[in-house]
């Protein structure tokens, strides 16, 4: 890319000003990057694994808004110097004017793409572009706490259609009387586990249940682990290392619904992980998902323990992270929802509950950027 490598008289001593030299040299170092993943994305053991060139093409993109940026801030110093130039040369008062404005454009385009430069320099997480697994549980409150499950259940289903991507369960087991026990879940699309990410814990319900004559308002959870699913590519996992098992697939009461048996159940021996798929139609089809599911639980894993060993006053989390933390409440006598780790309130219950999370999904997201952009300013 013409001056990257090369800068102009005005853009060093425009770096020096504006920028601080350990972040020119991640530029540069981006910029080296760019030009070996495309190398790379070129390889013939790369165009022969449609895995690796997925991952290539992904990270050659972001690094490309990253040199793009770098780009313009080198033309705008540029088209400052121009500009100095003409105020410090010209006689003619309407021409002088003219610099002058242009200058002062210039200088604000400068500190809009410093800031846009820094934030687009803090790391990016591993999981931004993955889809997202999500296991929803019914917690304390007997039936009511399954009817609350089912209702999370549908909220994310329509957070899903709303998005335009697709929500497809995976297991599900259900109470019988509208309620669900368990749903293991796939959302797919652009963006979903870095938007689903902070609904991980537990979610509080406080309603009179219809069975409830006296009035008395009750209190159910519903607990929420929101997984990133991992490609073949991020997690290996050895075929000795899995036990699998085949049975019938069960319906209301556990009576067997098929003939054939194509329920899969599948033991991760080293970790003692146990995925369970059964909604599918062929055994082949539910080994596919089982295995989607386990790739996730243990990348999920690795990940979470790689967070833990950074220093507690270094991470740039919303909330503890922790999936027994209470993180929300959705109380129905005051039409109120509640996120407990922003103290961000809504009392649009019912639209919340009908997939429009937006609003919390985006002061999350908020949250999140201002404490990692605020940890990468810190310095190591």
């Amino acid at each position: 890319m013409a001056g990257v490598s090369g800068v102009g008289p005005y853009a060093a001593e425009c770096y020096s000003r504006k920028m601080q030299n350990s972040t020119v040299l991640k530029l540069k170092a981006i910029a080296e990057r760019r030009m070996e993943v495309e190398r790379l994305m070129a390889a013939p053991e790369t165009t022969s694994n449609p895995g690796a060139l997925k991952k290539f093409g992904r990270e050659y993109r972001e690094l490309g808004s990253i040199v793009e940026l770098w780009s313009k801030f080198e033309r705008a110093g540029d088209s400052l110097n121009q500009a100095q130039v003409m105020i410090g040369s010209e006689t003619d008062p309407e021409v002088l004017q003219l610099a002058k404005t242009e200058a002062l454009e210039q200088e604000k385009l400068l500190a809009e793409l410093e800031a846009q430069i820094a934030e687009a320099l803090i790391p990016k997480d591993v999981t931004a572009q993955a889809d997202a697994v999500v296991e929803l549980r019914a917690g304390a409150g007997g039936e009511e706490a399954g009817l609350f499950a089912a209702e999370l259940f549908r909220m994310y289903q329509r957070y899903a259609e709303r998005h335009g991507w697709k929500a497809e369960a995976i297991s599900l087991s259900d109470t019988g009387i509208g309620g669900i026990k368990e749903v293991v879940f796939e959302v797919s699309g652009e963006g979903t586990f870095t938007r689903l990410k902070h609904e991980s814990g537990v979610h509080r319900v406080q309603r009179v249940p219809s069975t409830e004559s006296s009035g008395r308002i009750h209190t159910s959870t519903a607990t929420v682990a929101v997984l990133p699913k991992a490609e073949e590519i991020d997690v290996e996992i050895k075929e000795q290392d899995l036990k699998l098992d085949i049975f019938h697939a069960s319906g209301h009461g556990g009576q067997n619904v098929q003939k054939v048996a194509t329920a899969v159940r599948i033991t991760h021996l080293p970790s003692g992980i146990i995925v369970s798929c059964q909604n599918e139609r062929s055994q082949l089809q539910n080994k596919t998902k089982a295995m989607d599911v386990l790739r996730a639980r243990l990348w999920d894993a690795q990940l979470r323990k790689q967070q833990d060993a950074i220093a507690a006053d270094r991470r740039a989390q919303v909330g503890t992270g922790d999936r027994s933390e209470k993180i929300r409440t959705y109380n129905f006598p005051q039409s109120r929802v509640t996120d407990h780790r922003i103290n961000h309130t809504s009392h649009n219950l019912f639209r919340i509950l009908d997939g429009e999370i937006d609003e919390f999904v985006d002061a999350l997201l908020r949250e999140e950027q201002a404490r990692k952009l605020a940890a990468a300013t810190v310095g190591p």
